[in-house]
């Protein structure tokens, strides 16, 4: 077994791609962990924009996160809908092109995009942000650390869907029963206190108020920025052909049970910090702790259990960004198969997974961290949009598809559900576009646009390419000439022979071309009677005309080219085939040592040339 195998597991045949479908538990932490580990940024998103009202603020996150939820609660009846209809994988890109048109499937799908490059950068940032809580004196190396972990999850997630999952079942486990138990405990402690529990660590004192009321401004601000609660809510619908057999109840199932879970948790944390009083601390401060190790050190103290409680947020939240891993690939195929990106998405690598989505996000990804530094609370404001834009375009999107199924049984009732869904998630988008705006919302807004040009682009090329490759005549067999072959020729050598061998082959007409620098003592001129004219001469073959070139200035390239594209032009209506030797070496380093002319004028003759141009390689295995 090769090095490759153990890293990336054995190559999977087709015929095992049942094999690879997966159950509930593992679709769980597979399209679910993005979504469930919000909970640990969610609140402290909200709660940040809460400092400057100091202790008072803490009494509005439970209101916020109830409104929060009860969005939540709409786009979950909605996308079990989704998955009904679309057994196939119903993403808002899908449900969006097919019902609203293809712009609206690409504004979906531009959206989608960004959010997902989004989720696996503050999935993994989070994480790091949950280390440095616990760990201060690793502040420095925050950006190091997340891509470290970006690198272990692109491993991870090119060893396939079975792999991955069962990688990911314990950590997710392990951080929802930690955060429940922390959430248990406090709550018995809120409860036999009468509702003023003792922390076992008193929380670090709040901010001094510097704003006396809550406005409307900053409650929209708050609520847009807790929205981030909700991304990855739309992952299941979109890999519902992952699961296995019946695939719409295992879907609606792991969705139900996610989202209930993150129900629990993120009431939970809001109703206990504002039971403790816990604040958010500013990110930029020395001595800067999460929400969540505040609580937990309130309700556990700083013992074992703190310390466990926390290394399951890092590990779940630097995990989350698998949620990313696991549809980006998807989606970018869907994208590509209506010619939008690049068909190289579109192939399967060797474990059954859209590998080439998987570099892309992993790329994407790397750069976000590197020009944020790898902090979550530079990341949130551009979070949210994405994933509303694509809430609101799914569910507009199935208002239309039940409006088509006229004789389904309880379609009026659909349609509400996903109208109201997208009425909810549409005024949600354009709270939090108005809210984040200033923050870096707008370069969200800008990148939308910016993509759907780019895909657009991307069309155009493949439509183009699809209408002259297009021929649906019979074979042309008019002007079948023979070419004219050049061959250029530095010396005489086994290359030189192997070369020349074929164009023998080719045509009658053959020339070989040699550009005769100055500074070099001799040219072919000296071997050419000898071992080559008299071979040829002694089978009765077409003798090959020798061109040398002057070249003054000792140029080789820029000569050969101008005479081949004269030539070309000197012969109308004929085909001028190029034989390019080259030496072929064992090892990719060892062509340092050579000079690489050859490919340079393969290059030129590609970019310059045209139909009636045709390049041949002569390789020589050394």
């Amino acid at each position: 077994m090769t090095f490759i195998d153990v890293l990336f597991g054995r190559p999977l045949a087709t015929s095992d791609e049942r094999a690879e479908h997966i159950g509930v538990a593992a679709g769980i932490p597979i399209f679910g962990l993005d979504a469930l580990t919000s909970a640990a940024y969610g609140p402290e998103a909200a709660m940040t924009l809460l400092i400057p009202l100091g202790i008072a603020g803490v009494t509005h996150i439970v209101p916020v996160i109830t409104a929060i939820l009860i969005l939540l609660v709409i786009v979950f009846f909605s996308y079990r809908q989704t998955i009904e209809a679309y057994p196939g994988g119903g993403g808002s890109y899908t449900v969006a092109t097919e019902n609203l048109g293809e712009k609206a499937g690409l504004l979906a799908a531009a959206a989608l995009m960004i959010d997902y490059i989004l989720t696996a950068a503050v999935g993994i940032s989070a994480g790091v942000t949950a280390l440095t809580s616990a760990v201060p004196s690793l502040n420095h190396h925050t950006l190091s650390i997340c891509l470290v972990i970006l690198t272990i999850l692109a491993i991870v997630n090119l060893r396939g869907v079975k792999d991955t999952g069962a990688a990911f079942i314990l950590p997710t486990f392990f951080f929802v029963g930690t955060l429940l138990a922390v959430i248990g405990v406090g709550a018995y402690r809120v409860y036999i206190t009468g509702g003023h529990p003792v922390p076992v660590v008193t929380p670090p004192p709040p901010a001094i108020a510097t704003v006396k009321y809550l406005s409307l401004w900053l409650l929209l601000k708050t609520f847009s920025s807790g929205c981030a609660a909700m991304t990855g809510v739309e992952a299941v619908s979109n890999g519902v052909m992952a699961f296995e057999e019946p695939r719409t109840k295992k879907a609606q199932r792991t969705l139900s049970i996610i989202v209930a879970t993150l129900i629990v948790l993120l009431y939970g944390i809001a109703w206990l910090s504002k039971a403790y009083g816990v604040t958010a601390m500013e990110p930029d401060a020395h001595n800067y702790q999460s929400v969540l190790s505040i609580l937990t050190t309130a309700v556990f103290g700083r013992g074992w259990f703190y310390y466990l409680t926390m290394g399951s947020v890092l590990m779940a939240l630097s995990l989350s960004a698998n949620t990313a891993f696991a549809d980006f690939p998807r989606l970018t195929r869907a994208i590509s198969m209506h010619d939008y990106l690049p068909h190289v998405f579109t192939l399967r690598g060797r474990r059954l997974l859209y590998s080439h989505g998987v570099y892309a996000l992993t790329g994407f990804t790397a750069l976000i961290l590197i020009v944020f530094g790898g902090v979550t609370d530079r990341l949130i404001p551009l979070y949210a949009i994405g994933a509303f834009l694509a809430f609101t375009l799914s569910q507009a999107g199935m208002v239309v598809h039940w409006l088509k199924m006229e004789e389904h049984p309880g379609r009026m009732w659909h349609m509400f559900v996903n109208g109201f869904g997208a009425v909810a998630t549409g005024i949600t988008l354009l709270v939090v576009l108005v809210a984040k705006f200033h923050d870096g919302a707008w370069l969200t807004a800008l990148l939308v646009p910016t993509l759907i040009g780019i895909m657009m682009v991307v069309k155009r090329h493949y439509t183009r390419v699809k209408r002259e490759m297009e021929d649906m005549t019979p074979l042309n067999l008019t002007n079948m000439q023979e070419p004219l072959v050049i061959i250029p020729m530095a010396r005489w050598d086994r290359i030189s022979e192997k070369a020349l061998r074929f164009g023998l082959l080719l045509s009658k007409e053959l020339k070989v071309v040699h550009v005769h620098s100055d500074d070099e003592p001799v040219g072919l001129e000296e071997e050419w009677e000898e071992k080559i004219l008299t071979p040829i001469r002694k089978e009765h073959l077409a003798e090959p005309e020798l061109v040398t070139i002057p070249s003054n200035y000792r140029f080789i390239v820029n000569p050969l080219m101008d005479y081949i594209l004269e030539l070309e032009e000197a012969n109308p209506g004929r085909k001028v085939t190029v034989l390019l030797p080259e030496l072929v070496v064992r090892h990719w380093w060892e062509n340092a040592l050579h000079n690489q002319r050859v490919q340079l004028l393969k290059l030129l003759l590609l970019l310059k040339g045209n139909q009636r141009i045709v390049v041949v390689n002569i390789p020589w295995y050394l």
